[in-house]
């Protein structure tokens, strides 16, 4: 047996995971951000273009439309619009209305225990999840659906990788990551 050997490394570490409900959905509503001024389109057509699952796009688009960020309009002419201007809509918005969450804290959603993981416990662990979940969120929060208008170097460097990837010291586009 011959151990298996990766031979096209991945551009971006495996640190994080991203759901596919998050990924699809901020894919529809980029797609919605691209195409402002043409009207409303329908799911099967969002779902064609981006070559992904109809029906769950579909079920995305009616999470989204139920959290505001986008509206629909029926009819021969119907379909789904952002509710907003791409610059109005922050990604924690879509992946909040497609996820539910941005971040799932075990501690609330799976305890290891029900009195070790309970509120009324004091655990040194918990104010680290809590830490981490409010900087995701502001993360997400300071990059818009506008920002992902550009091309990807434009996009990395809005959001601080390029001058770190390039050897230069970091400086952060995103202003709450220049406090970290």
């Amino acid at each position: 047996i011959r151990p298996l050997v990766l031979t096209d490394p991945k551009p971006y570490p495996e640190c994080m995971r991203i759901t596919t409900w998050a990924e699809y959905g901020v894919i529809c509503a980029l797609n919605l951000a691209k195409r402002t001024d043409l009207g409303p389109v329908n799911g099967r057509e969002i779902a064609r273009q981006e070559r992904l699952p109809a029906d769950y796009v579909e079920q995305i688009l009616l999470r989204l439309r139920r959290a505001g960020v986008i509206t629909s309009t029926r009819g021969a002419r119907g379909g789904y619009v952002l509710a907003r201007t791409p610059a109005e809509i922050s990604i924690r918005d879509v992946i909040h209305a497609s996820e539910l969450e941005t971040f799932d804290l075990h501690c609330v959603s799976h305890p290891v225990e029900e009195e070790r993981c309970s509120a009324s416990h004091s655990c040194s662990i918990r104010p680290v999840w809590v830490m981490l979940q409010n900087k995701i969120d502001d993360v997400l929060q300071g990059v818009s659906l506008a920002d992902l208008l550009h091309d990807e170097p434009t996009v990395r460097e809005r959001v601080g990788l390029s001058r770190a990837e390039s050897g230069a010291p970091e400086k952060a586009g995103l202003p709450i990551l220049e406090t970290v």
